[in-house]
C-alpha cells in the first residue's frame, strides 16, 4: 500500500480578518494561508491593505475581527514577551532597508544579534556576519557604511540583517521597488536562493509582475479588501476578471 503524501504545514493562517481607519475598510473578511518553504506573492493595487496585512501579522498592528495564526500562535491574543519571541521568528524586510547611518554594515548585521541573542560569543557572532554576508554575496563590504552602498547593495544588506536571527517566515515589502532592471532580477534570485538555503516560509509584497512570476509559488491578488484570485501566476493571470487584467496589461513580461 503506497503511503499517503503528507500536506504541508501552515505557517501562517488568516481567516476573515476585517480592518478599518476611521470610516475607510481596508481589509474587509481576508483569508490566506501561507505554507512551510513557500514564497506567497501578495499583488494588490495601493491602498488595498497589502503593507496594513503584513503588520497585522507581525503584531505592529491589531485587527478589527478575525484571526491571524502566525507558527501556531493568535498573534492577538499574544503578550508582549511573547509578541517578542514571535518576531524573532518573522523577519521583516522594509522597503527602504532600514539600515542605521552611523554604522558600519558589520555593526548593522551584529546589532540585532547583540540585542537579541546575548548569550552569544564574539566569534559565534563573527560567523553569523560572515554567513549572511556571504548569502546575499556583499562580504566585501564589510567595513563599508551603508551611504556608500547603491541601492541593490542597500536591500541586500537589509535582507541579510533580517537573516542573521534565522527566522522561519519572511516578509518582503516590495523588494524590487526603486532599482533597476538588472538589479531587480539579482534581488528576485536571492529571494529564491533564501528560500533554498534557509528554507524559509516567505510572504512577498510587491507591484512587479516579473518579481512576481520569478519569485512566487502562488499568487495572491488582493482586491476591495479581501483575496479574489490565488494560485499559480498562470492561474491568476488567466483569470476573465477585468479587476485582474490590468495588471498584467501595466507590466509587459516577455
Amino acid at each position: 500500500m503506497t503511503a499517503q503524501k503528507s500536506l504541508p504545514e501552515i505557517v501562517i493562517s488568516i481567516r476573515g480578518v476585517k480592518k478599518s481607519f476611521g470610516d475607510y475598510e481596508v481589509l474587509k473578511g481576508a483569508d490566506l494561508d501561507l505554507y512551510e518553504r513557500e514564497n506567497l506573492v501578495v499583488l494588490g493595487r495601493s491602498g488595498t491593505g497589502k503593507s496594513v496585512l503584513i503588520k497585522i501579522i507581525s503584531g505592529l498592528l491589531t485587527q478589527d475581527s478575525g484571526t491571524v495564526n502566525v507558527l501556531g500562535k493568535d498573534v492577538s491574543k499574544l503578550g508582549p514577551k511573547e509578541l517578542l519571541a514571535l518576531r524573532l521568528n518573522v523577519g521583516f524586510s522594509f522597503q527602504n532597508s532600514a539600515l542605521y547611518d552611523s554604522m558600519t554594515v558589520r555593526k548593522n548585521l551584529e546589532f540585532p544579534l547583540v540585542r537579541n541573542r546575548k548569550h552569544l560569543t564574539k566569534g559565534e557572532i563573527n560567523y553569523a556576519v560572515e554567513t549572511v554576508l556571504d548569502a546575499v554575496g556583499l562580504s566585501q563590504t564589510i567595513h563599508q557604511m551603508p551611504s556608500e552602498l547603491s541601492g541593490g547593495q542597500r536591500k541586500r544588506i537589509g535582507i541579510a540583517r533580517t537573516l542573521i536571527l534565522q527566522p522561519q517566515i519572511m516578509l518582503y515589502d516590495e523588494p524590487t521597488a526603486g532599482l533597476d532592471p538588472i538589479t531587480c532580477i539579482e534581488i528576485n534570485s536571492l529571494i529564491n536562493e533564501v528560500q533554498e538555503r534557509f528554507h524559509t516560509s516567505s510572504i512577498i509584497i510587491t507591484h512587479d509582475l516579473t518579481c512576481a512570476k520569478e519569485t512566487g509559488d502562488r499568487i495572491a491578488m488582493l482586491l476591495d479588501g479581501q483575496f479574489q484570485k490565488i494560485g499559480t501566476f498562470d492561474e491568476v493571470f488567466a483569470s476573465d476578471d477585468e479587476r485582474i487584467k490590468p495588471f498584467y496589461d501595466y507590466n509587459f513580461i516577455v
